[in-house]
């Protein structure tokens, strides 16, 4: 009887564990938008009922075809660090337009680290300080430990085409 009474709690423990969160969840004082603040996922995100930005945009966004080929066959060698705010308008523009970038390029998005920011562009375990955010979103891409560009508040001519461009550049040093 032990055991089992051992056994149910071990699981009713783990369950309570995995269910929590990296991310802290408030509302901005500003816009009462929700603000996810730490460690978040595409998927944490669009579990969100109230983040409706995120599925219009990813869905009325058509990246160009072109440089979706190029990058296809290249991003992948890559991985990316983005910092949004949820509440932040220029994030609802970029990081719906980003997901779907990185759909139909096939890009593994295990290799998106993705984190939550506060309107002062804190993060919840201090990692903007890392990576010198001062403004969101930023999207920073890596080739290994060496950054390679970034996409900062806005692309200059699309998320695609500026994502192009930094593998273009990297390739050719």
């Amino acid at each position: 009887m032990k055991k089992i009474l051992t056994a149910i709690i071990l699981i009713t423990g783990m369950n309570v564990s995995a269910q929590t969160k990296a991310y802290d969840v408030s509302k901005d004082a500003k816009n009462s938008e929700l603000v996810f603040n730490g460690p978040v996922t595409f998927d944490d995100l669009n579990k969100e009922p109230s983040f409706t930005w995120l599925k219009t945009g990813h869905d009325e966004y058509k990246p160009d075809l072109k440089t979706e080929g190029f990058l296809k066959d290249r991003l992948k060698n890559y991985s990316m660090v983005v910092f949004l705010g949820t509440w932040c308008d220029d994030s609802h523009y970029l990081i719906p337009k980003l997901e779907k970038v990185l759909e139909v390029c096939g890009y593994p998005l295990t290799q998106v680290t993705m984190y939550g920011a506060d309107r002062e562009k804190t993060t919840k375990n201090g990692e903007h300080k890392k990576y010198g955010i001062t403004l969101v979103p930023t999207v920073i891409l890596y080739k290994g430990e060496k950054e390679i560009g970034r996409i900062t508040e806005s692309a200059q001519k699309s998320v695609e085409n500026d994502l192009a461009l930094m593998v273009e550049n990297d390739i050719k040093k």
